[in-house]
Order: structure tokens, then C-alpha cells, then sequence
């Protein structure tokens, strides 16, 4: 839920938002182990929000058919949201959660792939990844079809899923706000 509302917060308010601080998410690689540790649901929801994913479950616990969120975006004028289908693992990483992340791609109808790891993807998973060639959208440089992150990657910013980011609906987005002079003295 608080993923939610700082997404909110920051599209509504944009630069003019004051200062802030989330607590209990976790702030680097040690915190999101212990997350996973205590709550494998809550840390797949909060590595969902490092992507900006929407959960596929909701807020339900059970069998998630491979995938736990989904980004949606727009590449082209067609008008249809092209979708990519998120899968996040807290455990051990093998080659062959890459091969089935290749099979949900089909079935989901998903443009693009994601698998968000807590631990460093091993070589063959790599090479599973690259057999999967790229994604090439009419209006913009083609990105690899199956892309791997790591939570520590994506708390560090050294890397984002790769998309075309013409439009992204995935959530809906809030009336943007600017600070009025009453607001700008109480220093919210």
C-alpha cells in the first residue's frame, strides 16, 4: 500500500513535494533479504514497486500461474497497452525458471518478460535470457525480450527494465497539485 501512495504523492506533487521518509521499507540489499526472510509476500509486492509493477494477486496469497505483476504500456498509435508480465524470486535462481518465464510470456501474451531476483542470476540463466532476442517496437530501439534484475541493481539504479515509455498505465495517476502559499508556510 505504500507503494501506492508515494507513487501518488510524487505524480501529484511533482518537484514541489516536500521531503519525506518511508519507514520499514527496506533501503539496501541486506534489508531486502531480511524482508524476504520474514515475508515472502510483502518483499514480492515491494520488489513489484522498485519495477512499478501492479500485482497480479492483488492482495491475495496463492497460486500466481508464474507471474506477480504486470507493467503496462504504449509503444505505437494503435491504442492497444502492450503488457509486461513480472515474475520476482526471493530464493534460489535456476536456468529453468527462465525457460518457464518464456512459456508464460506466451501464454500472458506478454510483450516483454521480467525476472526480478534477489540473488544474481547464474550464467545459463543468462544465455536462456539471450535465446529469447529482442522486442522491437515500431517507433523506438529494440530491448531484450526476457530481461533479468536484480534487486540490488535496481536499489542501486545501475540498471531498470528496458521499454518503450511512451505512455505507461499501469497505475492511474492523480491530478498533479501545485503547493498553495498557506501550504508553502506550514512546510508541507
Amino acid at each position: 500500500m505504500h507503494i501506492a501512495i508515494c507513487r501518488r504523492l510524487e505524480h501529484t506533487f511533482v518537484s514541489e513535494l516536500s521531503p519525506y521518509e518511508v519507514i520499514g521499507v527496506p533501503r539496501d540489499l541486506h534489508g531486502a533479504r531480511a524482508l524476504a526472510e520474514r515475508d515472502r509476500y510483502q518483499f514480492e509486492w515491494w520488489a513489484l514497486g522498485k519495477v512499478g509493477a501492479r500485482p497480479a494477486q492483488d492482495k491475495k496469497k496463492g497460486a500466481d500461474r508464474g507471474i506477480d505483476g504486470y507493467i503496462f504500456f504504449f509503444d505505437d498509435n494503435s491504442g492497444t497497452a502492450k503488457k509486461i508480465a513480472v515474475q520476482v524470486k526471493s530464493g534460489h535462481v535456476t536456468a529453468s525458471q527462465i525457460r518457464d518465464l518464456k512459456g508464460v510470456m506466451e501464454r500472458e501474451e506478454a510483450a516483454i518478460p521480467a525476472f526480478v531476483t534477489l540473488e544474481d542470476p547464474t550464467k545459463p540463466m543468462k544465455q536462456e535470457a539471450v535465446t529469447a532476442v529482442f522486442y522491437e517496437p515500431y517507433h523506438f530501439p529494440k530491448v531484450p525480450k526476457i530481461q533479468i534484475r536484480t534487486i540490488e541493481e535496481l536499489q542501486e539504479g545501475t540498471k531498470k527494465l528496458e521499454y518503450p515509455r511512451l505512455l505507461d498505465t499501469t497505475f492511474k495517476k492523480a491530478q498533479r497539485k501545485k503547493k498553495g502559499k498557506q501550504e508553502e508556510q506550514i512546510g508541507f
